[in-house]
């Protein structure tokens, strides 16, 4: 794209809560990014969700708080439509000063795994669901009010034509960010609590998949505070609510072009059931992933259009990993458990080396699930934050699929969100949380 018609430039890359940090920076810089010539501490990639540093941490006074080098990704900039001043935001990841790439970058983490498939022969083709809630912007936290009436919106409409055509001009605005973005945006629907929406991206290569979401998120936020609302993917922003999640298709193909998950059948291949096991094998101890934050854990209850069980079933919505039927040239993955407060490229990395674990383990799944999983006496997700926390500290799964550095980083800053949270009431915390995720 032409960096010559935008008048302020954004310099970022994303921290393990999938918050973009970074500079605001003038137009001459755009060469010293390029170059890799603009820095950034590395311990910032390793705040707590409040922004601060994490005490103790070797990245702070251990090692001086040393920088790394902003790397541009393969994506180049992008427009940012939410605002008035024409702007671009050139996404980066953060190397060491030798050149390495830094291993407390999430998007690294999903790097390093999707290398394990390439290695392979292989590529992962993704898409996600994304739900979210239009809020109003003052406080308390409510649904946002009717655009076309103004009146309060006090009731869930779901799949309803009438409350998506009331923020018609929201999401006209959105489509045409997504159009500027490079966003693969595809269907919008009207989700189970008032001004709920669940917005599709289409299939593309896992790397731009992770990308496109994590831009999504962070235009969403800004378009809707442009007309006048607040935007959040928070878990569960309000208590009676339906709770917002994150779901992820994905298929596997070879160097041929062919999905390794068909064999022709509606029960998938081999290399289907072995990805379904490795998925099964690493989810509880993923919890911590798939669920970041105190507020995620409210959405993680039965009967709520939530996971709770590590299960798996064909075209079953009650399960944690669901085979849909269709084609069964298409046949996919879909992983059900993340809450919409996530980290895309976390959340990536997690699936994607759980599916390689068990595809090189020749993992046996447990017996697919029929009927309601939530009635069936079958094994957990980690049940708090606090058994998240130590169970992914711990699993010889997780070491698989990450580096030990992200690890301990993001074990650290998680202790250190709980002992914030527990000083917050529980209005302050979910107002936060909404406000931040």
């Amino acid at each position: 794209m032409d960096d010559s018609q935008y008048r302020t430039i954004r310099v970022a890359c994303t921290d393990l809560n999938g918050q973009f940090r970074g500079k605001r920076v003038p137009e001459d810089y755009v060469q010293k990014v390029q170059a890799g010539a603009v820095r950034l501490p590395l311990s910032v990639l390793n705040v707590d969700i409040f922004g601060a540093d994490i005490e103790d941490s070797p990245l702070v006074f251990e090692t001086g708080d040393s920088d790394g080098v902003l790397i541009p990704t393969a994506r180049g900039a992008v427009p940012m439509p939410w605002l008035e001043t024409p702007s671009t935001l050139i996404p980066t990841t953060l190397q060491t000063e030798a050149g390495d790439p830094f291993d407390g970058d999430p998007r690294h983490a999903l790097s390093g795994v999707l290398g394990r498939f390439k290695a392979r022969g292989w590529s992962v083709i993704a898409a996600t669901e994304l739900e979210f809630f239009l809020t109003q912007e003052t406080a308390p936290l409510a649904p946002a009010k009717n655009p076309m009436t103004g009146n309060p919106l006090a009731q869930s409409e779901i799949l309803s034509l009438q409350e998506l055509d009331a923020f018609d001009a929201f999401f006209t605005d959105l489509y045409a960010a997504c159009d500027a973005m490079g966003i693969p945006a595809h269907t919008t629907t009207a989700e189970s609590g008032a001004a709920q929406f669940e917005v599709t991206l289409n299939h593309g290569p896992a790397m731009k998949a992770a990308d496109d979401t994590v831009l999504f998120k962070h235009m969403v936020k800004g378009l809707a505070r442009k007309h006048g609302m607040a935007a959040t993917f928070a878990a569960k922003p309000f208590g009676a609510e339906a709770g917002n999640g994150m779901h992820l298709h994905f298929s596997v193909f070879d160097a041929d072009g062919a999905n390794v998950f068909d064999n022709g059948a509606a029960d998938g291949s081999d290399q289907l059931r072995h990805a379904v096991a490795g998925c099964l094998s690493a989810m509880a101890a993923s919890t911590l992933i798939f669920a970041p934050h105190a507020n995620s854990y409210s959405r993680l209850v039965p009967d709520a259009h939530a996971p709770t069980h590590v299960a798996w079933g064909y075209d079953n919505r009650t399960v944690a990993v669901r085979i849909p039927g269709g084609p069964t040239a298409a046949r996919r993955i879909e992983h059900r458990v993340a809450g919409g407060d996530v980290n895309p490229y976390l959340m990536f990395a997690a699936v994607f080396g759980a599916t390689m674990n068990g595809i090189q383990d020749a993992k046996a799944p447990t017996a697919a699930t029929t009927g309601n999983a939530y009635a069936q006496d079958l094994e957990q997700l980690a049940p708090d934050w606090d058994s998240a926390i130590n169970a992914f500290a711990s699993s010889p799964d997780i070491a698989r699929i990450f580096p030990t550095q992200l690890i301990k980083n993001l074990v650290m800053t998680k202790r250190q969100e709980v002992l914030k949270c527990a000083d917050l009431s529980d209005a302050e915390l979910l107002r936060l949380t909404s406000e931040l995720v």
